[in-house]
């Protein structure tokens, strides 16, 4: 055994698995086995510990507080910034904003600074992969502005079709809005050749990082993103919380979408001055208790050996693919030369959540509809699909019990 699948078996799951109490659980009586990290992972302890001890013991409000509980809330707040910017490879911490999440933040960046600046006739650029997330806040300010959505097609192996690039990204371009891994197929899309090109005709790009994360170590710069936005849920933090990262000289472009207090440095009864970036951007008592979780789950994130779990979750992938191929009457969704943390299918003629809660008799969890990806669905010319998403603290054993579920399925439906 050599390469990728070498790592990967060397990789510890084992030790990994005992830092998630869920995962001894049992669900209809049988093991638990996670299979819907693509919609939230688990927690460590590292992580519901940091929230917890947060709470009991450090509670306190952030930022204009002068005791000692909000000093130390602040220092604590504030660290984050300096875990994500250095997560993401960003300039600075004043390039991170606190959002509740990556739909908040596509939003901020569609209602903030796309909206000012389009006008009738310009075009935003999207692909048939997304996820509504980084689709509807775009068709908003087009339909707004007068804009035009126009989209990059997929190809039949689940791969953005570059060679309608030159036909899609025109002069008018202004915006280009693309998953870097899409939470329906799992493919790893060419970011930084996208963002060239868009760059080349002055677009800005927006790239929806909430599958890439968990996965894979992101370098915004290097990427070439000029806007990148998470959520801490898919990456083994608090739900409620995430962030976008913005180039500095856009986010001082940027307009708050929220007023109140915590974005501002004076108000009168007729105006107020705002604070600066990114304090400006973040409204109201930042959800404090979730910030510090997320810092837990960037720093339990770190402490992993990285090219272990690229490796670990690679095969995971190839072997569930595999595997799943070979079931009778199981057909794969796209067929992405990179593939990360993801595969769907369907097992025709049997809707995907008949099967879904098969599985779930036999412990399997799976996530079962359209994902969120209508458009992608119907370009499929499926109504739904079955996902099955993985996280490092997955197994060849669980991918198995997935299998053996469906030979259930195919027992009850025939």
């Amino acid at each position: 055994m050599t390469g990728a699948a070498a790592v990967a078996s060397a990789f510890d799951v084992a030790r990994i698995r005992r830092e998630f109490p869920v995962l001894r659980t049992r669900v209809q009586g049988r093991p638990l086995a996670y299979l819907d990290n693509g919609a939230t992972s688990q927690k460590p302890l590292a992580v519901v510990e940091a929230e917890g001890d947060f709470a009991l013991l450090e509670s306190a409000n952030v930022h204009r507080g002068v005791h000692t509980l909000s000093f130390r809330a602040t220092e604590r707040f504030d660290q984050v910034r300096h875990d994500v910017a250095s997560f993401l490879g960003a300039a600075s911490p004043s390039e991170i904003v606190f959002t509740s999440g990556t739909t908040a933040a596509i939003n901020q960046v569609a209602q903030g600074f796309a909206r000012p600046m389009l006008t009738a006739g310009d075009e935003i650029l999207v692909t048939e992969m997304e996820h509504h997330s980084n689709l509807v806040p775009w068709q908003m300010v087009a339909r707004a502005a007068g804009a035009r959505l126009r989209a990059i097609p997929v190809t039949e192996r689940g791969e953005l079709d570059l060679g309608a690039l030159d036909r899609v990204l025109t002069a008018r371009t202004r915006i280009v809005a693309v998953a870097h891994v899409s939470n329906v197929l799992g493919t790893l899309n060419p970011v930084r050749q996208l963002a060239e090109a868009a760059h080349a005709v002055g677009a800005t790009v927006v790239v929806d990082g909430a599958q890439a994360v968990p996965h894979l170590p992101v370098d915004v710069r290097a990427l070439g993103a000029d806007f990148y936005a998470a959520s801490a849920h898919k990456m083994y933090g608090p739900t409620g919380v995430g962030f976008l990262y913005g180039r500095a000289d856009l986010l001082e472009r940027m307009v708050p979408t929220q007023g109140g207090g915590g974005m501002i440095q004076r108000v009168t009864l007729e105006e107020c001055t705002f604070a600066p970036v990114p304090q400006r951007f973040e409204a109201g008592t930042p959800p404090i208790a979730q910030v510090v979780g997320l810092g837990a789950a960037i720093r339990w994130m770190q402490s992993l050996d990285g090219d272990a779990v690229v490796a670990h979750e690679s095969d995971l992938v190839t072997y569930a693919a595999g595997q799943l191929a070979s079931v009778r009457g199981v057909r794969l969704i796209g067929a992405p030369v990179h593939r990360v943390g993801v595969v769907s299918f369907v097992m025709d003629p049997v809707h995907p959540h008949d099967i879904g809660t098969v599985l779930d008799a036999h412990g399997v969890a799976v996530r079962a509809g359209h994902h969120c990806a209508q458009p992608l669905m119907d370009r499929f010319r499926v109504p739904a699909t079955v996902r099955a998403s993985f996280a490092v603290y997955n197994t060849r054993a669980e991918v198995d019990a997935l299998v053996a579920g469906l030979a259930d399925v195919q027992r009850i439906f025939g």
